[in-house]
């Protein structure tokens, strides 16, 4: 049995991708999460979850962090990257980082059950719109690094890395994760070396370097 994450902050795509679930996957088991929190907690608790269905702007989640941090800390699950940005420097970023697919939050219902079936088959999946336009778009150096260097990092050294960014102190981190500081330290040596930076701050820099505008709240603005 297919097991599915949608996560998404708004109740009516989250229904409209459940039913696409229901209609791609038979007896798929479908679970919801409105947070960037609450799915690394979902995954926590169902870590052989196959597929995140994951909105770059939900909250608590920065353009592509979450990302990031899914398949930093569960190398196994695909992500489909759901997002109303179809620009093709964006979708290419988000292949580069790891996303199985990319999903424009104005596709029907026959593309997301397409999607849905492709990533679950292990191919990869991008609208026919979209996929001239980001096989024209060339990775560039400086993401593909990024994407590297990540990648290098543990499960553990991620999460150390992400409450970091969020300006915790060592013994914070070492309390939210229920380690000891000393261990936190060793951690944050690994990854300065894995990063190549030399402090804190720089290392919180590239993590912000994943963040995106939000599309929706330009035009709000």
């Amino acid at each position: 049995m297919s097991s599915l994450l949608i996560a998404d902050d708004h109740p009516l795509f989250r229904a409209a991708l459940r039913q696409a679930a229901a209609d791609a996957v038979a007896g798929a088991q479908v679970r919801e999460a409105d947070t960037l929190e609450a799915v690394l907690s979902a995954l926590d608790d169902a870590p052989d979850t196959d597929l995140v269905l994951l909105d770059l702007h939900m909250p608590g989640n920065h353009g592509l962090a979450g990302l990031a941090a899914i398949r930093a800390q569960y190398p196994g699950v695909a992500v489909v990257v759901v997002s109303a940005n179809d620009d093709p420097r964006v979708v290419r970023r988000a292949l580069d980082h790891g996303a199985a697919g990319y999903l424009p939050k104005s596709a029907g219902l026959d593309e997301l059950r397409d999607a849905i079936r492709a990533v679950l088959a292990c191919e990869q999946w991008l609208p026919a719109s979209l996929r001239g336009a980001v096989a024209r778009t060339e990775s560039t150096r400086a993401d593909a690094d990024l994407a590297a260097r990540l990648a290098s990092l543990s499960p553990q050294q991620f999460r150390v890395l992400t409450l970091v960014a969020q300006g915790l102190l060592n013994k914070q981190i070492a309390d939210r994760l229920d380690v000891q500081e000393r261990t936190v330290k060793a951690h944050l040596s690994a990854i300065f070396e894995r990063l190549g930076v030399r402090n804190r701050t720089q290392a919180g820099v590239v993590l912000r370097e994943l963040e995106l505008a939000d599309p929706s709240r330009q035009l709000q603005d």
